[in-house]
């Protein structure tokens, strides 16, 4: 039997292991595995188990993911979403449509703490969703809001999607941090052109609220100094050079840790709480990365990459056309799957593919967890959105959809504009 067709064997059938509720890291893991003796043999392929964890274990880029994963936890803890949107709400709560771009504005700060879109979204529907709801928003427009503003967390540095990203494809995670700059204003940007066209249309599905005298204005952004002190220490440390990384995020769990102690927020309980959700969302990452690993070096020796290649070239498609293909393939499994295994799963085929045309695969980095983000929102699934309906069963799902369809219009811009301009993500980078 060809490498190839054992290869498209094997992908159809870890396909059947995620379908059968095998976590996806395992499914990608047996299938890598097995696949790989079918073309190495037993030994070389028994020896490969025993290695990439290893490896993966010792990697100093992936030991960053834990530390957000806590750090995000902490800053939860202690209050700071709440502090960023109270802040965010005194300042422009009173406009009409103005608590939906303080949930968008929060979110986006939150996920510069959190780095995480499915963290953001149910923290913001425990602490947004309820607050917009109370002063006369309509269901859908609160709870797209809640939604969309959960997509920021992903594409607002520090992400941990990116880090894994350039962990797999050995990109520079600073190179990535930089490049999601101007994306991740983009989008802010959208979704407030999106929030006034609503809120303009339709007053009375985003109503303002009172405004605040200027003394309790400027008392709410006072609040909110542990929350603002902590993305200027870890970003601003990243992106002048004081801090790498690694030191911005172990400095940022222990400015969140003392910040939660220091506002009687954690006790005994609640950080093993903390600490019990970041070491399980961190063995998932980790199990996850294991597969990849194992199924890309499979994908690699059957060769299939190369004859996908090939067999796009034979199409004699554009560039962008392959590109648009592969816009639509991500905004579908990106309403099956999280954010993680969406990128995971695909890049052994996908990034040869990007090369091969000569993209940046920065760029794709930046783009893909930007797909994968609005893939949050997109019917029949959307992560986010079966997230919100869990939290909120009053809500109809339908309405949950017709409350996210601005925002997911503005999505669609920002994609176009990326796709078209990737100089709108490389800029900073090669300004730097």
């Amino acid at each position: 039997m060809e490498p190839s067709v054992i290869a498209l064997i094997g992908f159809a059938v870890m396909f059947a292991l995620v379908a059968a509720h095998v976590p996806i890291g395992v499914s990608m893991a047996v299938v890598g595995v097995v696949g790989f003796a079918f073309l190495a043999g037993w030994g070389p392929a028994l020896s490969l188990l025993a290695s990439e964890p290893a490896s993966t274990m010792a990697s100093l880029d992936l030991a960053v993911i834990p530390l957000f994963m806590l750090m995000g936890g902490l800053a939860t803890a202690g209050g700071l979403a709440k502090d960023i949107y109270e802040t965010a709400e005194a300042l422009v709560g009173h406009r009409p449509g103005g608590l939906a771009a303080t949930t968008v504005v929060a979110s986006a700060g939150f996920g510069a703490v959190c780095g995480s879109g499915v963290a953001t979204t149910a923290t913001f529907g425990r602490v947004a969703l309820p607050e917009m709801l109370k002063r006369g928003y309509s269901p859908g427009s609160a709870a797209g809001s809640v939604a969309a503003g959960g997509t920021l967390g992903i594409i607002v540095p520090p992400s941990s999607i990116m880090i894994l990203y350039a962990v797999l494809t050995e990109q520079s995670v600073l190179s990535l941090f930089t490049a999601a700059v101007i994306p991740a204003l983009l989008s802010v940007t959208l979704y407030m052109i999106a929030i006034w066209i609503v809120a303009k249309r339709n007053p009375a599905a985003m109503p303002g609220t009172e405004r605040l005298p200027y003394k309790d204005r400027i008392r709410a952004i006072g609040k909110s100094w542990g929350a603002i002190m902590l993305a200027v220490i870890v970003l601003g440390g990243i992106y002048s050079g004081v801090f790498t990384v690694n030191e911005a995020a172990a400095i940022g769990v222990v400015l969140a840790f003392l910040f939660a102690i220091f506002r009687g927020r954690l006790n005994r309980k609640t950080f093993l709480v903390v600490l019990s959700d970041a070491s399980v969302s961190t063995v998932m990452i980790y199990i996850m990365v294991f597969g990849a690993m194992i199924f890309s070096y499979f994908i690699s020796i059957s060769g299939v990459t190369t004859d996908i290649v090939v067999g796009i070239n034979n199409l004699d498609l554009p560039p962008l056309g392959v590109i648009f293909i592969l816009v639509v393939v991500y905004l579908f499994l990106g309403s099956i799957f999280d954010e993680v295994a969406a990128i995971v799963v695909t890049l052994p085929f996908v990034l040869p593919i990007i090369i091969a045309m000569g993209y940046d695969p920065v760029w794709w980095g930046i783009l893909n967890v930007a797909l994968v983000g609005v893939g949050m929102l997109t019917p029949p699934i959307g992560i986010n959105v079966m997230l919100l309906s869990s939290m909120r069963p009053d809500i109809p799902l339908f309405t949950i959809y017709r409350g996210i369809t601005p925002y997911f219009l503005a999505d669609c811009v920002r994609i176009l504009i990326l796709v078209l301009f990737p100089q709108v993500t490389l800029w900073l980078l090669h300004a730097g």
